[in-house]
């Protein structure tokens, strides 16, 4: 050894890295593959998964409802066939696989494990995480399926079965992401994830020995979200760690601190992603990650980030390569995995997180009093609707700086938008190519083993008995997506959220004087009052556009009819025949807006309304935008239309404009 190597000092220890992810999925199970093993190959360390919506709400991709949804938002999985060509090639057993699902996550789930069989894998070493939370469904995401009891049932089945069989599975995520997502404050983010993961836990406890109990509660796992306000957030992340472990310890008497940890991923936040100069989103992705980084006593165990055009469309591969490469330059190329928790002892830290704490335990305490999540989920919708409509107040009144949106808003164009649009889009064959293969996966399976499975899933549903096994065997079997998710609604029923909106007359109306006055002037022509019909087609179940469009519209003093997510063209054709709408507004995310915007347009003709404009909001590439407005659409609004006060004015506009007819 060299006199340069003995007196070179010992390299400090260092930390393991979080696992690095990107959330993906589009189109087909094949094309997704590709996506995987490509971003593996680029040393991304674990898979997240999008699945679509048709395969999130339990809708075979030639269902109604699918129209125009086929592989838009992520992967469609109807079958063990596509989890086959999802995972072809990618050994599940050296995997950790993060699958986004909620109401069919035991089907997914039981998919999976198939195919983990097929490959020969030990299904006991498996590891990942369901997400697996309807509570926040009903309150954000809108991907329910069932009630919220049988709902929690089967959270708590997935759970049980798990901790018997594939004892390494998160089989919950408990999920706070999208209630910032969704407008809430970091009190209500911690209290309202934090009064879902102990509906869950109850409801588990009488399931499993007493002494298994706080093993099985070590596996429950957190998913969270870290927005701009970058303090905050992490003190937030510090609350939440003392909070569950105090929760663990008072409440569930897990005296072994290991199970008492708290375990999270963390996507960080979409919703402050701007349409407008969205090369500024860069650094608001990773200021956003140093917030659940930064601190090891908070550090997320696993990190995914959404790139740069988001808030534009589907982000191209290369995108989600450079947003794969922050969390790599902080892990690998920093110092930061090389010191313990450099918050530790800092008082501006500690006072923060001590009142984040109050002011959660408060909300608890509410919540608590009403019963519990379940019981206050009509509560918990009705005061997020309240904190995303004052969050966008303060940005419209310029109160919240949005830097080029309402401040600093003149700047150059982005080389970054290719001649592409810079974002990547779904060719609309691949919804046919995908109803073909399905076709084809129903003719040539075994029908008897399909109607054997699609009885023993009846069976275990009504008795009560743990869906996991039924489901595994119909997941072998060749039962669908839909016809698993059918056999849940039949035993079960459907469940339809609360919307968190009042049709009731509004007494908020500062700042909406005029308006008000504008809305009279214009009913008084109408002979009635405005009539404002706001819905949402397909199956896209982020409401918060929706809901704050509809929200504002009623404090303008507009008579407004919206009755949340997931409805037909027809059925939103016959809502505004039968309401009188002078004006339709339609909100749509999922990337759908071409077929569903026509089909409403049809129907509308079909019902003699053409008089009746029509307005659509969503993500809307500008071509996208051309298009709607020559089918016939009135006006386009995207994430950059963020005035809403602006919009209320020409809703009265379009409605003066027919009130002759």
């Amino acid at each position: 050894m060299s006199l340069a190597q003995k007196d070179r000092p010992e390299a400090p220890s260092r930390d393991r890295p979080w696992l690095i992810r990107t959330y993906a999925g589009h189109s087909t199970a094949s094309a997704s593959n590709a996506l995987y093993r490509a971003n593996l190959a680029k040393g991304q360390t674990g898979l997240s998964v999008a699945f679509d919506l048709p395969t999130q709400t339990g809708y075979d991709s030639d269902h109604v409802l699918a129209r125009g949804e086929v592989g838009k938002v992520g992967v469609p999985v109807g079958h063990l066939g596509d989890m086959r060509s999802l995972f072809d090639q990618i050994p599940l057993e050296q995997m950790n696989t993060s699958m986004t699902i909620n109401a069919t996550a035991p089907w997914l789930l039981s998919l999976y494990i198939a195919v983990a069989e097929e490959q020969g894998a030990d299904v006991s070493k498996l590891q990942g995480t369901v997400q697996n939370d309807l509570i926040k469904e009903y309150l954000s995401r809108g991907t329910y399926i069932c009630p919220p009891a049988p709902s929690l049932k089967m959270i708590a089945d997935v759970a049980e079965y798990c901790y018997t069989n594939v004892p390494k599975w998160n089989p919950m995520n408990v999920c706070s992401y999208h209630l910032q997502e969704a407008g809430a404050t970091p009190e209500q983010e911690l209290a309202f994830a934090l009064a879902t993961a102990q509906a869950v836990l109850d409801e588990l406890k009488p399931r499993v020995p007493a002494a298994d109990f706080p093993a099985l509660v070590g596996r429950i796992s957190f998913f969270v979200n870290a927005g701009i306000r970058f303090v905050t957030e992490m003190c937030k992340m510090r609350a939440f760690v003392d909070l569950w472990d105090e929760i663990c310890l008072t409440r569930y008497v897990v005296e072994d601190p290991k199970f008492r940890r708290f375990r999270y991923g963390v996507q960080v936040n979409s919703l402050g992603l701007t349409e407008q100069q969205p090369e500024n989103n860069v650094y608001r992705i990773l200021i956003e990650m140093l917030a659940v980084t930064l601190s090891k006593k908070a550090r997320a165990r696993a990190v995914q980030l959404p790139a740069w055009n988001e808030a534009l469309g589907l982000p191209r591969p290369w995108d989600q390569q450079w947003s794969m490469r922050m969390q790599q330059i902080l892990a690998y190329e920093t110092d930061l995995l090389e010191y313990g928790d450099l918050f530790d002892g800092n008082p501006v830290v500690d006072a923060k997180v001590e009142a984040l704490k109050d002011g959660a335990r408060a909300e608890l305490a509410t919540l608590e009093g009403m019963g519990g999540a379940v019981a206050s989920i009509e509560y918990m919708k009705s005061r997020l609707v309240d904190a995303n409509a004052e969050r966008l107040n303060r940005i419209e009144a310029g109160e919240t700086v949005v830097v080029g949106v309402n401040k600093w808003t003149e700047g150059e164009p982005s080389p970054l938008q290719t001649e592409d649009g810079g974002i990547m889009t779904v060719d609309p064959a691949v919804e046919a190519d995908q109803i073909a293969r399905l076709e084809d996966w129903r003719r040539n399976r075994d029908t008897a083993e399909v109607t054997a499975a699609l009885a023993g899933l009846r069976e275990a549903a009504s008795t009560g008995a743990n869906i996991m096994p039924a489901s595994i065997r119909a997941a072998k079997a060749g039962v669908t997506t839909g016809e698993w998710a059918e056999e849940m609604r039949k035993a079960y029923g459907t469940y339809r959220g609360p919307t968190g909106v009042s049709a009731s007359v509004s007494n908020k109306t500062e700042g909406l004087d005029d308006l008000r006055d504008a809305v009279n002037a214009v009913s008084d022509q109408l002979g009635r009052r405005l009539k404002f019909v706001v819905g949402k087609p397909g199956l896209d179940g982020h409401s918060n556009g929706a809901e704050q469009i509809a929200f504002r519209a009623r404090d303008c003093g507009m008579d407004i009819t919206y009755d949340g997510i997931r409805l037909t063209p027809q059925e939103l054709v016959a809502s505004a025949r039968q309401d009188g709408a002078h004006v339709v507004g339609l909100s749509i995310l999922s990337g759908s807006h071409l077929p569903l915007v026509e089909d409403t347009l049809t129907q509308l003709r079909d019902a003699g309304l053409t008089h009746v404009p029509v307005v659509v909001g969503g993500i809307i590439p500008d071509e996208d935008a051309k298009k709607l407005l020559n089918m016939g659409v009135a006006r386009v609004y995207t994430p950059k239309n963020f005035e809403l006060n602006s919009i209320m004015m020409d809703i009265v506009e379009l409605a003066g404009a027919n009130s002759s007819v």
